[in-house]
């Protein structure tokens, strides 16, 4: 059974669960504030910072998850780039923390960019009426708003995230993918140490489930 392995090999087992949550935490910090930015890059009235938006979208968008982790700890390693760490285990979690922020964050972008010119062009006039800037509109008019339409999307990315965390153990980090490995190599059994990484997964994503419904709800009754 898949709880009877997690009382077995509990240090494998809990210290990938940490390490799970660790890279999803921050990674989803990371890509909230990485998408938000570029977001606004993408409604810039300026030209060249809506390319830049739409290069950075488009790339991370269409590129492979698994090969930007392998580019970051490898490729930039190469370059003399080791994620301000002389420590092994250092790079490679700040790696896949990184790898999992700007790959999200890609998705974050145009969740905010959405969520932004969803706003009624009314609401935005009358700010710049009242004196208040571009940036002061969006600070106190357009985020506000758009930020309790885009929970369900950016709640859909996060679990998302949670999961692709299942990614960073091919560079290296002891998460729950890498513990089932370990665990199958010394058992061989294989369906009970997999079996206990999706249990440990459900734990976490079923109640980021329920967190973003419940948080959707209020804030449709707050509305």
């Amino acid at each position: 059974m898949p709880g009877a392995i997690i009382l077995e090999f509990p240090d494998l087992y809990l210290n990938g669960l940490s390490l799970t949550l660790q890279v999803s935490l921050l990674g989803s910090i990371g890509a909230l504030l990485i998408g938000t930015f570029v977001a606004l890059l993408r409604i810039s009235p300026v030209a060249p910072l809506r390319w830049i938006g739409v290069a950075f979208v488009e790339f991370f968008r269409n590129t492979p998850l698994l090969v930007q982790l392998f580019f970051l700890f490898l490729g930039l390693g190469a370059l003399g780039f080791r994620f301000w760490s002389t420590n092994t285990f250092e790079t490679i979690f700040r790696a896949a923390a990184v790898g999992m922020a700007l790959y999200h964050g890609a998705y974050v972008a145009e969740v905010v960019r959405g969520g932004l010119l969803g706003i009624d062009r009314g609401q935005v006039e009358a700010a710049r009426s009242l004196g208040l800037s571009y940036v002061q509109t969006l600070r106190y008019v357009q985020l506000p708003q758009t930020f309790r339409t885009v929970i369900p999307p950016l709640g859909n990315i996060g679990i998302a995230l949670i999961k692709n965390t299942s990614l960073a153990s091919t560079i290296g980090v002891a998460e729950l993918l890498q513990a089932a490995e370990i665990v199958e190599s010394r058992t061989f059994r294989t369906e009970e140490a997999f079996g206990a990484v999706i249990l440990l997964y459900l734990t976490l994503t079923i109640p980021a489930s329920i967190g973003v419904n419940w948080l959707e709800r209020k804030l449709l009754i707050a509305r």
